[in-house]
């Protein structure tokens, strides 16, 4: 069930959501980055349902979601989740939040658990979206210091940047039928950056749309990549956002080369592509692919749910460019091709 969440009945719309997420049940809501699948991160039962709904091992670490627009508003939050909060996280929060910045730290002892896969370590994350920020605000009247929600699809898909994306992946849910908040398009569109910040240096552990210098500038001190010592982050295995369709990257010249080998004979497939390329074949769908980093993230998932329509087997996909603003889509396209 769909609800416009940013219209005249907005406040009667995240009141119901506020009751179910009390009561145990789970709501896809909106985020810059990717719609997630929200449950009380203090519930554990219903945390175990997120997983159940997605198909995820129960190992896997969510990232809670907790709310407020000033640091002082956020740090209730923070207490009841992170033991210790290092000065370097303090900055990336004062520079980034709310924002698609998600935050590897110490958890506290006998909370959210479940979420955490059982880590001694929590992902918190304060987003930018308004209608997840009403949302959190409401849950925190409420007495729900924070949403795990991560991306509302079954596990290892194309994430969902649209509310139809959840419906068509989760829609069939009971107990009861999910609510989606509808808040639009998400604007990032690729999943946030994620930091770990529970050893003495900050370390990259998922690229994003926030790249590694604009870390590096904010801090004034390097920021390693991750290591085998690295906590267990969500979005990090090998193979991710892989849609059912096989994802291939090519460089542009392997792309027309196998393009003219194939000629009129190409049959089932896909080519999401930035530069010009030739095609004789009337069954191959030409996808173009913004040139711009940022455009070429909001429209991501968009665009490989779009080819993998159940009659393309292939999409091929021109690889991005080594520019490091492109970090993030190349990160999450060369996990759906692995």
């Amino acid at each position: 069930m769909i609800r416009d969440a940013r219209g005249p009945q907005a406040a009667e719309v995240l009141s119901d959501a506020v009751q179910r997420l009390r009561a145990g049940h789970l709501v896809a809501m909106p985020t810059e980055t990717v719609y997630g699948l929200a449950a009380d991160a203090d519930q554990a039962e219903a945390v175990a349902r997120i997983f159940a709904a997605k198909g995820r091992p129960s190992d896997h670490p969510l990232i809670v979601h907790i709310g407020g627009t000033t640091p002082a508003e956020r740090e209730g939050a923070l207490t009841h989740y992170a033991t210790a909060v290092p000065n370097f996280a303090r900055a990336l929060m004062a520079a980034f939040w709310p924002g698609p910045l998600t935050l590897i730290l110490p958890r506290r002892p006998g909370v959210a658990e479940t979420a955490a896969g059982a880590q001694a370590s929590i992902g918190l994350r304060c987003p930018a979206h308004p209608v997840a920020q009403a949302l959190l605000a409401a849950c925190h009247a409420a007495g729900i210091r924070g949403l795990a929600a991560p991306s509302a699809n079954r596990f290892g898909r194309v994430s969902p940047t649209q509310a139809a994306h959840v419906a068509a992946e989760l829609g069939t849910l009971s107990d009861p039928e999910l609510l989606i908040l509808d808040g639009g398009a998400c604007p990032v569109g690729i999943e946030s950056t994620i930091v770990d910040c529970t050893r003495a240096e900050p370390v990259l552990l998922r690229p994003g749309m926030i790249g590694h210098a604009q870390l590096e500038r904010t801090l004034g001190r390097a920021v390693r990549d991750r290591d085998a010592a690295a906590p267990r982050a969500s979005g990090t295995l090998a193979s991710h956002y892989a849609p059912q369709a096989k994802v291939r990257l090519m460089d542009a010249a392997e792309l027309q080369t196998a393009l003219d080998l194939l000629g009129a004979q190409a049959r089932d497939l896909a080519i999401y592509h930035r530069s010009p390329l030739h095609c004789v074949s009337a069954h191959v769908r030409l996808r173009p692919m913004a040139t711009e980093a940022d455009a070429a993230a909001r429209e991501l998932f968009a665009a490989l749910r779009e080819l993998d329509d159940g009659q393309t087997r292939l999409i091929w996909v021109e690889r991005p460019p080594a520019d490091p603003a492109w970090d993030g889509v190349r990160d999450r396209l060369q996990r759906a091709a692995a």
